[in-house]
């Protein structure tokens, strides 16, 4: 495979680097100001464009479901007029640009990685191998940098329903006018099944929801942004090796709430009282009649349980601090449903659409490494794997709660940086070793 030359590269083209970075999105972006300060030549390869992912992974009435103060990536921090707001997606990519122009990365985009390997030599000397499209690149050290949402999951079961139905993933919804006319039918109810859901059902279209074990939390407590109190509590520095469910955390679906229109909760029982109709798990399509569980009752307790649960955490941390606020209030459910019902026909329902909100799962297949565990996450201390010289940075629960998030990933980044700048002084100070030398009979 040719090595590439890149005249433009801000490092005068050449296909060995200290470090390469694969993903140009916040984490990888994060990283590059890092070894930028600390004078570590290396090389940002982005599949598509840099932080494309908020441009074209979003839909259009999108925000942030956390408040813009805690966007905090180096050296770029929110600096406008509406810390507690919460930026539309405008905002963020305006935002994500200037941190882009701020950093300068030395950046290649439209490059797709197709293998990662290591390649021993002497000692500890080991280079790494990047095959890419566009050529082949050696790195003394590699972070994988892409995130852990690489395949809009779609069951099988799409495969059952009929060619007269739309079927669109989270990440290709845009808007209701996208859809043909008539109902739609969103499975599941995360931070995407459930924003999509009222997107939808604010602009006036009939919506069925098959729920899932989501769990959800309030916009506001007892007088503050519950990302407040909980910030307060230093819920938001609490490592993973802390959390009650350790790295299982990693697994949990995300609490649905919005920013939209200044933020509020999502309650799906008031969706339901106001028309949208709910179901529990979708299992199966019988000769056009969707099959569902009879959890939706279990759902909803479930997801108002953990609800209350983080009031009274919040709760408890006023009592103990002697905070004066409003009084503690208990959510109490404004809907129940009459029945669990399990079966909906498809036509008699009016359904033309299906959006599937149920997630990514990862896809590392190009990196060729035994650092993976049986469901193909990678192995991992704060984003260190065994193999010398490889890191992963991004990720959901990397080291915190904020590890794949705006507000998180600047420290994670930081602490791979150190652990580079460390790892590269160790491969210098390491004397090459010669061959054996042939002694005389």
């Amino acid at each position: 495979m040719s090595h590439p030359t890149h005249p433009e590269h801000p490092y005068g083209g050449r296909s060995h680097y200290s470090v390469a970075i694969v993903g140009g999105g916040q984490a990888g972006l994060s990283l590059s100001h890092c070894l930028q300060q600390r004078g570590i030549d290396h090389l940002v390869i982005e599949k598509r464009s840099l932080v494309h992912s908020w441009r074209t992974q979003r839909w259009d009435s999108f925000c942030l479901v956390t408040p813009n103060w805690q966007c905090q990536l180096p050296g770029w921090s929110y600096q406008g007029d509406d810390p507690h707001g919460f930026m539309v997606k405008d905002q963020i990519n305006d935002w994500l640009a200037g941190f882009v122009a701020q950093v300068k990365p030395p950046a290649l985009e439209g490059v797709t990685v197709q293998r990662v390997v290591h390649v021993p030599q002497s000692g500890e000397r080991g280079r790494y191998e990047v095959q890419t499209d566009a050529g082949l690149y050696t790195a003394d050290q590699v972070v994988v940098a892409s995130g852990g949402y690489h395949k809009p999951i779609v069951p099988r079961l799409a495969e059952k329903l009929p060619a007269s139905v739309a079927q669109y993933h989270s990440a290709q919804y845009r808007n209701p006018a996208q859809l043909p006319e008539g109902a739609v039918l969103v499975v599941g109810c995360g931070q995407s099944g459930a924003q999509i859901a009222e997107d939808l059902h604010l602009a006036g279209r009939k919506v069925y929801l098959a729920t899932g074990d989501a769990p959800r939390c309030a916009r506001f407590y007892r007088g503050r942004e519950v990302v407040d109190w909980l910030a307060d509590m230093q819920y938001y520095d609490m490592p993973v090796t802390a959390h009650p469910l350790r790295e299982g955390v990693r697994d949990n679906t995300n609490h649905y709430v919005t920013g939209r229109d200044g933020g509020r909760d999502i309650d799906l029982r008031r969706f339901a009282r106001e028309g949208m109709e709910l179901f529990g798990l979708l299992t199966d399509l019988d000769q056009g009649v969707l099959q569902f569980q009879p959890n939706l009752r279990e759902h909803l307790d479930h997801a108002d349980r953990i609800y209350n649960g983080i009031n009274a955490s919040i709760d408890k941390f006023i009592a103990a601090n002697g905070i004066e606020a409003p009084p503690p209030s208990v959510y109490a459910p404004v809907w129940e449903p009459a029945e669990e019902r399990t079966r909906l026909d498809l036509a008699a329902a009016g359904i033309t659409s299906v959006l599937w909100c149920i997630g990514f799962s990862p896809d590392f297949a190009w990196v060729d490494a035994p650092v993976f565990n049986g469901r193909g996450h990678p192995v991992h201390q704060r984003g260190v794997t065994r193999e010398p010289g490889l890191y992963f940075l991004g990720l959901p629960w990397l080291h915190t709660w904020g590890s794949g998030r705006f507000s998180g990933v600047a420290r994670d980044a930081e602490f791979l940086a150190e652990a580079i700048a460390a790892r590269r002084t160790e491969l210098r100070a390491e004397p090459e070793v010669a061959p054996p030398r042939l002694q005389a009979a």
